[in-house]
């Protein structure tokens, strides 16, 4: 695709990448076919290749209005076209550019300024968790669309003591939602990777990947974020106290992966966000050395279950058969379905600010489910997983929690 880029964007950082990535596309229409919003709307704006177009012309000096934000408001980031594309042409990052130049040049409704700022505090904030235990208690008089965003807690199990004594050890994320939305994920994996020889250290001082900044409008802030958590995890992984950073949330897993891209252009952070890219192991990676072992020990996981691999794990960081691999090893009965490799709507705070469509593609991704007759869904990112349980009949889990507890039915080893 050739380029004309606009004076104020040309030699720029952004505006080298966004030309290299332009310059791959061949408009040949392969991802059309795996773009979920395209599949469900069938407008070709709404289409990677669309997206493609306009964030070309918005580069190129064309005007930049609120129905291109829309467009681009409505793409899930969910990088299947990466997976479809013959070209290698790397959506994603593009998708980032435009994003940032649109917020620059089209000043959003009020109301959607006050629903993105709120989120992005909210979320972000160290009083969510507090608001969390406020909401399961009020859980039974809250709207239903409100409910399904307050999982119920689990029953806690006692952790391992003195994790510190393994040979191995790796870094957790402290600074999410997940402690207080679904803590019994971390706490499974603590057990698990104890299970295995493996010390989980949870380092004070770490924040939230940078995620929902990014995509909120707020992609400075993300960058401060990411760039913290450098701070405190550089010094474990330099000294050899923590060889990995282990992501049980494929979505947090896939946005530490790229700090390496994001502080590219810092020459402060560079090299380290580098190291500390590499350092990035989901679970399933963690946990391959030892799943036949791990599966022996086990001795079979009880039920058929339906596995919905996250796009953040499948379309991002590749790892679909990878897990399916572990989850095989592990024992697990899986069932397959239609239409696996497409989004199920959540994709971060999609759910709030693209209610409806969200709501048309777990719909879609369930009824898929459904049909195998699966006992449970298990899954691999919280997000994924609060948004189909919100629809769906059967459990749906974090495929660690399901390990835990078939762990917990088995004599410790001596």
């Amino acid at each position: 695709m050739q380029t004309n880029l606009a004076s104020w964007i040309r030699d720029t950082p952004q505006g080298d990448q966004a030309e290299e990535i332009l310059r791959r596309c061949v408009h040949c229409g392969f991802c059309l076919a795996t773009c979920p919003t395209y599949q469900e709307l069938g407008d070709e704006l709404d289409s990677p290749r669309g997206r493609i177009y306009l964030i070309k012309q918005m580069l190129e000096g064309a005007e930049v209005s609120a129905s291109t934000q829309l467009h681009l408001d409505r793409c899930l980031t969910c990088r299947n076209c990466e997976t479809t594309c013959p070209s290698g042409v790397e959506y994603g990052k593009l998708v980032d550019i435009g994003r940032a130049v649109v917020a620059e040049k089209v000043e959003r409704p009020l109301a959607e300024r006050m629903l993105r700022a709120a989120l992005r505090h909210g979320l972000n904030s160290p009083l969510f968790g507090p608001a969390m235990t406020l909401g399961r208690i009020l859980r039974p008089l809250l709207p239903q669309n409100l409910r399904g965003k307050v999982p119920l807690r689990q029953a806690a199990r006692p952790l391992p003591q003195n994790t510190a004594r393994h040979a191995q050890q790796v870094i957790m994320l402290q600074g999410c939602v997940q402690p207080a939305m679904m803590p019994a994920i971390d706490e499974a994996t603590i057990r698990v990777l104890d299970a295995v020889g493996i010390g989980a250290q949870v380092v004070p001082g770490s924040s939230c990947c940078g995620a929902i900044n990014l995509h909120l409008d707020a992609q400075d802030r993300a960058l401060d974020q990411m760039r913290a958590n450098v701070d405190v995890w550089w010094p474990l992984l330099e000294s050899g106290k923590a060889q990995y950073i282990v992501a049980n949330a494929s979505g947090c897993g896939a946005m530490m992966r790229e700090y390496a891209h994001h502080l590219r252009n810092d020459p402060n952070y560079a090299d380290k966000a580098k190291a500390l890219s590499d350092a990035v192991r989901d679970i399933s990676e963690i946990l391959a050395p030892h799943s036949e072992e791990l599966g022996r020990r086990i001795g079979g996981i009880p039920g058929r279950h339906a596995f919905h691999p996250p796009c953040t794990l499948q379309h991002w960081q590749k790892l679909r058969t990878t897990t399916e691999k572990v989850l095989s090893d592990l024992g697990f009965d899986l069932a397959p379905f239609s239409e696996s490799h497409l989004c199920c709507g959540s994709a971060g705070t999609y759910s709030i600010t693209q209610k409806d469509l969200s709501l048309r593609l777990r719909n879609r991704k369930l009824e898929h489910i459904q049909s195998t007759n699966p006992d449970s869904i298990i899954s691999s990112n919280m997000g994924c997983i609060t948004h189909l349980q919100s629809g769906a009949a059967m459990p749906v889990r974090h495929w660690i929690e399901v390990v835990d507890d078939a762990l917990s039915r088995r004599p410790p080893l001596q």
